[in-house]
């Protein structure tokens, strides 16, 4: 393994970058669309079921029957980026908007209330209140939705775009298992770092929480 990976170094670095592109676009894009989508859910009840319903059908679609029918749909080419990101937007979104609802839903209403009380309006209510004591499930589902998209992205490397997965297929055509076993080892890398910096960006914005936890 030591020579395939002097050998083609850059080229695992060029696809271990497109990874991570494709990886975390999406869930960027789609963390900042989830938050307003799930916020209507709790805002306006009598659409958090239609809102779980339609988020569990998307995320229920095979990615590669939606890699293939995206082009289709955005007039773009087959092998393009933009079909993946597209696609993995989508998913992040059926899966944090649910969350975000559920977050936000499970806020103490007395706590809503006081916040109330105290003279904060709706909107800054949900920025000061609501939105910081919901971060840790919101930021839970953050996690789930970012190692999902890292795994999913190798399965573009069957239409031809897919980072690391693009060693995946290199491999068994050649039936070389060097770049098998590196694709893998740096996709549990990737997923494994990503989770980590999401667990220290909570710990670091929702300190309370690890009171709560000593007290328990």
């Amino acid at each position: 393994m030591t020579t395939y990976l002097s050998n083609n170094w850059e080229t695992i670095l060029a696809a271990l970058k497109q990874h991570v592109a494709l990886a975390l676009i999406p869930v960027l894009i789609g963390f900042v669309l989830s938050l307003p989508i799930g916020y209507l859910g709790v805002r306006f009840p009598w659409l958090y079921h239609p809102l779980v319903n339609t988020a569990g059908v998307l995320y229920s679609i095979p990615s590669l029957a939606l890699f293939v029918f995206l082009p289709v749909i955005l007039g773009t080419k087959i092998l393009s980026p933009l079909n993946i990101v597209v696609a993995l937007t989508i998913y992040t979104v059926a899966l944090l908007a649910r969350t975000v609802a559920d977050g936000l839903r499970n806020v103490d209403p007395l706590i809503v209330q006081s916040a109330t009380a105290m003279g904060y309006r709706r909107l800054r209510r949900l920025v000061d209140v609501e939105l910081p004591v919901a971060l840790p499930v919101i930021l839970a589902g953050l996690r789930v939705a970012t190692v999902a998209n890292i795994s999913l992205v190798s399965v573009g490397a069957l239409i031809g775009v897919g980072g690391l997965g693009q060693l995946f297929t290199r491999g068994f055509q050649l039936f070389y298992v060097e770049p098998i076993l590196v694709g893998i080892i740096l996709s549990v890398l990737l997923a494994g770092l990503a989770d980590l910096v999401i667990v220290l960006i909570q710990r670091l914005v929702t300190p309370w929480t690890r009171f709560q936890r000593g007290a328990a």
